[in-house]
């Protein structure tokens, strides 16, 4: 029998957060229990200051407008004082990471919208596979494809060389290549060489993509947007058995603050940094790490295809350069408002939305 939603009592925040917490250490990344419970009930309901440059609102699309303090300098030539043209669509666009997953949904989206759109990844095999399935759905003209391991900061160079020689100018460019070396296991058991892939990849990787883009974004008359890919730990709450994970997760807000305010000293208006929570989409990395019940039953609740993510993700993003903003966005597909109804609703369902993905013990 349905309940009506009306006469359930809601929950409290301190037994929902011991419940999660019991959770987090049996979940795959991306989005852990304690990561969600945690940003519905801490944060206070946000609101929009008066004063807009020192405030962070957000609307109910999962979009986060965030505001930094400005550095005014007496001197007011700088490099936004450049001709800027508007950014109108199509959009060229820059996917790292981009042959399977979240960022192959992301190229197949942008590319339905009309955009030409650039793939890669650190196997020639199958940058070379990918390019060849996109242009056989969206023709030759619209997709390009290179090698690019975005740990090497020549083959990040060699990409935006490539980028330029093809499309002569970016103005999306999204950070999505990532690594968790499929490895879910407490931090004493991890070898060197997962750490070193998980911390080069996430955080190295990163930052030589970010300061390429930006490089290659202030000489463009129409500027750029940057996008950084978050996941579980970005809040800082603890991910255990993907600790070095999480870890690299945090430094991709902290980073993309740090440029956000590094810019605005600057004065440099015409390259915004953003940062894309996609939550849980289901990916060879988030399933790899579906091994227990608690695991099973969050995945079978929460996560969405990459296709649902991307479809939502796409066009938000593209809203930004076509509107004209210059305000750094923080773009969320799965909010805490979503995860809680996903889950209370599931709760009362009796099983509806169980299994999906046909994750059973």
């Amino acid at each position: 029998m349905a309940v009506p939603c009306a006469s359930l009592p809601f929950p409290s925040s301190s037994s929902l957060l011991l419940k999660a917490s019991s959770f987090s250490s049996q979940f795959p990344p991306l989005l852990s229990p304690s990561h969600l419970f945690l940003t519905v009930f801490s944060r206070q309901a946000p609101t929009k200051s008066t004063n807009a440059r020192n405030s962070n609102y957000t609307n109910n699309t999962g979009i986060a407008y965030l505001n930094y303090p400005v550095v005014v300098k007496a001197q007011t030539s700088s490099s936004s004082a450049l001709s800027r043209e508007p950014m109108l669509p199509p959009f060229n666009v820059l996917i790292t990471g981009s042959t399977k997953g979240i960022g192959y949904a992301l190229a197949k989206e942008f590319l339905k919208a009309g955009d030409n759109v650039i793939i890669c990844s650190r196997s020639a095999e199958r940058v070379e596979s990918a390019v060849q399935s996109l242009r056989e759905e969206f023709g030759e003209q619209r997709v390009w494809g290179t090698k690019c391991d975005v740990r090497e900061g020549k083959d990040v160079k060699d990409l935006v060389a490539f980028a330029q020689e093809s499309l002569k100018y970016i103005d999306i460019w999204i950070n999505n290549a990532g690594s968790n070396a499929y490895s879910y296991k407490p931090l004493a058991e991890a070898s060197d060489e997962d750490l070193i892939e998980v911390v080069t990849t996430n955080t190295l990787g990163l930052m030589i993509c970010c300061r390429e883009a930006i490089k290659m974004m202030l000489n463009q008359p129409r500027g750029g947007h940057i996008f950084n890919i978050d996941g579980a730990g970005s809040d800082g709450r603890p991910t255990p058995r993907f600790a070095a994970y999480g870890a690299t997760k945090r430094s991709v807000v902290h980073l993309t603050k740090s440029l956000q305010a590094e810019l605005r000293m600057q004065d440099v208006q015409n390259v915004v940094v953003h940062n894309l929570s996609p939550g849980m989409v289901t990916t060879d990395l988030l399933m790899s790490g579906a091994t227990t019940k608690q695991a099973k039953f969050f995945i079978n609740v929460l996560a969405e295809p990459a296709e649902v993510v991307a479809e939502y993700l796409v066009p938000n993003i593209r809203s930004i350069p076509a509107n004209g903003s210059t305000k750094p966005t923080y773009i969320r597909f799965l909010t805490g408002v979503k995860a809680y109804s996903q889950i209370f609703s599931q709760r009362f369902a009796f099983g509806a939305r169980r299994n999906r993905y046909l994750l059973e013990d």
